[in-house]
């Protein structure tokens, strides 16, 4: 099962999940994260942490190592698949095959330095949003 709510735009608020049940036809209140998140887009803050995430990952090196992963991993998948995508028929290793490698090994790689400035970031927004 996929988690949707890591799937968000940029450039707008997250779309609210489809409820089944029709008991309560009210308008959701939108959540603390969901507030949050508008908050930063509406005001450009989120584009501008996110630029300063990646210039700090390409600082640190993360991002030349996250290169040099995934042609490593599309080496080790040519090889271990080699009979997979011979009965499949297919030749090349997917983007998405890759993704699917790749994510995991990212996130838990990103430094702890980049996650605390980020946070520390986030931190300083909220309290200038709440004054």
């Amino acid at each position: 099962m996929r988690d949707w709510s890591r799937r968000h735009s940029v450039n707008r608020p997250p779309t609210p999940d489809v409820r089944d049940d029709d008991e309560d036809d009210r308008p959701k209140e939108p959540t603390l994260l969901e507030i949050v998140n508008i908050k930063l887009i509406e005001s450009g803050e989120k584009e501008r942490l996110m630029e300063l995430v990646r210039e700090r990952l390409v600082e640190c090196g993360w991002k030349d190592e996250m290169r040099a992963l995934c042609r490593h991993e599309i080496l080790i998948q040519q090889y271990t698949f080699r009979a997979f995508i011979k009965k499949n028929g297919r030749e090349n290793v997917t983007v998405d095959d890759l993704v699917r490698a790749i994510t995991p090994k990212g996130r838990a790689s990103i430094p702890d330095s980049v996650k605390a400035e980020l946070l520390q970031k986030i931190r300083t927004f909220l309290v200038s949003v709440a004054h």
